[in-house]
């Protein structure tokens, strides 16, 4: 399974880098942003599962970014500001943040509130069949918690980095991912030649889909890949 990837955008490189040191040992994947575009930008490219926002950024602001991300997906947003009255919280879970903490913050409560938005989110936007969440698109049934995938109804087998790329890919239809996004997510480790790996098992998970392989996913040339379920 992918790991689950933060978004970390605050201007001031030290608290960044703090929030992401305790949240890597969590087992999270993190990855920063000094503005609001540089944020928006991670957005746009990368599978982001929460975004933990400082407000007084340069470019666009909190706010700005939240407004944008609010646009096209539904993850958590946790604020982060030196702006402590009522008020201020009030204003930012109305601009559509899940939770909001104040500066200076206790990294192990920024935790363990990252990790009960997750919980939540997941519980909230997940359905479940006979008590298994099922991923259905395309024709394609995938349950994670079994690991077992079916076309069409028809049972298919495969391999453990197959599931978790076709999880991956079927998860955010439409997402083009390079090959380099694959190769961390699945991996789990830095990207040096994991082209040509990454190459090799889609061209067996789509023999494995059968006559209509190249339906569900699609090469976007000198890009990457999409599910197009």
């Amino acid at each position: 399974m992918k790991p689950i990837t933060i978004l970390i955008a605050d201007d001031e490189v030290e608290i960044a880098e703090l929030i992401s040191l305790h949240l890597r040992k969590e087992g999270y994947h993190c990855i920063q942003a000094a503005d609001g575009q540089e944020a928006i930008q991670a957005v746009q490219t990368q599978v982001i599962d929460l975004a933990i926002l400082d407000i007084m950024m340069p470019k666009w602001d909190g706010y700005e970014v939240t407004r944008r991300i609010r646009e096209r997906h539904r993850m958590p947003i946790i604020f982060l500001s030196a702006k402590t009255s009522d008020l201020d919280k009030i204003e930012g879970l109305v601009k559509g943040a899940d939770d909001y903490m104040t500066k200076p913050f206790n990294p192990m409560e920024l935790v363990a509130r990252v990790n009960a938005q997750l919980r939540r989110y997941m519980q909230l936007n997940q359905p479940v069949t006979d008590g298994h969440f099922i991923l259905e698109v395309g024709g394609i049934s995938i349950c994670p918690d079994q690991r077992v995938v079916s076309l069409y109804g028809k049972s298919i087998e495969l391999t453990p980095k197959e599931f978790d790329i076709l999880y991956l890919l079927a998860s955010y239809p439409k997402k083009v991912f390079s090959a380099d996004h694959i190769f961390q997510q699945v991996w789990g480790e830095a990207y040096y030649e994991g082209g040509n790996t990454v190459m090799v098992h889609i061209r067996t998970l789509r023999k494995k889909l059968g006559a209509e392989k190249n339906k569900f996913i699609k090469t976007i040339w000198g890009v990457g890949y999409t599910f197009n379920g």
